[in-house]
């Protein structure tokens, strides 16, 4: 099939398109600018909406009213702004609607810095929003895997009526690479019966809402959402492994750290140092049976975290682990991105611990 040439952000812009992306709302903040330009060019075409909305806080619950309307809609942003969406997304989750979140991370916290970074993970994966929520997280690492889990996320988001966030890096919204269009076999889904887009033949209206002032029908809607989120888990959970069938020193990264990383492990092989790579593509669900399945294995002496943050994922790392084997961490973070010298010295330092 014929490769194409395209810039991160756009390749998402189009990729949702594709996807049947039929409402997008945003606002501008750097840097993935980009998506929300070739949306509004792009989506009147596909027969769409574009609105650039007044704020990020108008913005998601503009996603909240037309995915209530049974379209899939989207919304995208990056640190900052994602932070102002943290209500209408929980919002959304209570009202049981889908919708596809692009965050492509910037340094921080608070305002910080507009280069690339990972600094969102705890907000992605434990949620900056109110009440007992989930949202499932998809983390790409190049632009063809990018472009072909958009496809999955709002087949995701209308399978499971949950927000999906789309957690890329500012590196993956600015690289330009080749990228194949693949056809997408979409999930079998069941029809929006759900929607509030007209009455037509029902004896009832469609009502949506995430209110629920009795504490027992709360606490029922709560026990529903649960039952939910570990169908998510035992369903959706995925990760990719490189080099791991032997590999003494274990490095685990997602986004534009698990390309480093790649690097880094065939360089030490060269070497002589059996190292692989473990690469969380969902980071909620997160793989914690995969990897603990690889901590306990023989050959495994010893992990390595290595992300654009303070460390993270690290708390997940460490919770699959647990404690069967040692983890060390390496990341940077306000938008430093950490170089393959400096991760090929941190793996060599771990493995010299247990050599």
């Amino acid at each position: 099939m014929k490769r194409e040439i395209w810039k991160g952000s756009e390749a998402i812009a189009e990729a949702a398109i594709r996807a049947g992306c039929r409402g997008f709302f945003g606002y501008p903040i750097t840097p993935q600018n980009e998506i929300p330009e070739y949306m509004s060019h792009k989506m009147p075409q596909a027969g769409g909406v574009f609105v650039q909305a007044e704020s990020e806080v108008a913005a998601i619950n503009m996603v909240y009213g037309a995915s209530s309307s049974g379209i899939r809609a989207m919304t995208s942003s990056s640190s900052p702004g994602v932070s102002l969406k943290q209500e209408g997304i929980s919002y959304m989750v209570g009202a049981q609607l889908p919708a596809v979140i692009v965050n492509v991370m910037r340094g921080g916290p608070g305002l910080g810095s507009i280069q690339p970074a990972q600094g969102d993970y705890f907000q992605a994966t434990r949620g900056g929003g109110n009440g007992d929520y989930r949202t499932p997280v998809l983390a790409p690492a190049n632009l063809q895997e990018t472009v072909d889990l958009m496809q999955e996320a709002f087949d995701i988001a209308d399978q499971y009526r949950i927000p999906v966030m789309f957690l890329a890096d500012g590196l993956i919204g600015q690289m330009m690479e080749p990228i194949v269009w693949n056809e997408h076999q979409q999930r079998t889904l069941s029809e929006k019966t759900w929607a509030a887009s007209g009455r037509g033949d029902r004896a009832h209206n469609n009502f949506i809402t995430s209110l629920f002032i009795d504490a027992s029908s709360c606490e029922a809607e709560n026990a529903n959402l649960s039952a939910k989120y570990a169908e998510i888990e035992k369903n959706e959970c995925r990760w990719e492994e490189l080099l791991l069938e032997d590999a003494e020193v274990v490095l685990v990264a997602y986004g534009t750290p698990a390309r480093i990383a790649q690097t880094v492990a065939e360089k030490l092989r060269k070497q002589g140092i059996k190292a692989g790579v473990f690469r969380p593509i969902t980071l909620w669900p997160f793989p914690y049976s995969r990897l603990k399945e690889i901590a306990a294995m023989d050959s495994t002496k010893i992990f390595l975290d290595i992300e654009m943050s303070t460390g993270q994922m690290l708390d997940d790392v460490n919770l699959a682990v647990a404690e069967r084997k040692p983890v060390r961490f390496y990341g940077r973070s306000g938008g430093m991105i950490p170089t393959v010298a400096e991760v090929e010295k941190a793996a060599r330092d771990a493995y010299r611990e247990v050599k």
